[in-house]
């Protein structure tokens, strides 16, 4: 996982899973804003988070993208207090 700074040995599988998907997404800027928020976050995450980041994680590196910059607005159902903490983690 090109970019952790964390290790996985003490994650479940689930997270695991999660973490080598937020490293690798196809586009390094979403390696980044995902991966680095992964790193410091994934170990906290409730189930019903990991349920909702999951769901992130299955939107395209584009739409994401789009999101993150502002250039698009973020639909209702992904406008949510999970996903304005992968925002405010980008300059952590």
């Amino acid at each position: 996982m090109t970019g952790t700074t964390r290790s996985s040995h003490d994650l479940d599988p689930r997270r695991r899973r999660a973490l080598v998907r937020s490293w690798r997404r196809g586009t390094r800027e979403m390696d980044l804003v995902l991966g680095g928020f992964a790193d410091a976050q994934i170990d906290r995450l409730t189930e019903a988070e990991m349920d909702e980041y999951e769901t992130i994680l299955a939107v395209s590196d584009t739409e994401l993208f789009r999101w993150v910059t502002g250039e698009a607005q973020i639909p209702q159902e992904y406008d949510t207090p999970l996903f304005a903490r992968i925002l405010a983690s980008r300059g952590s």
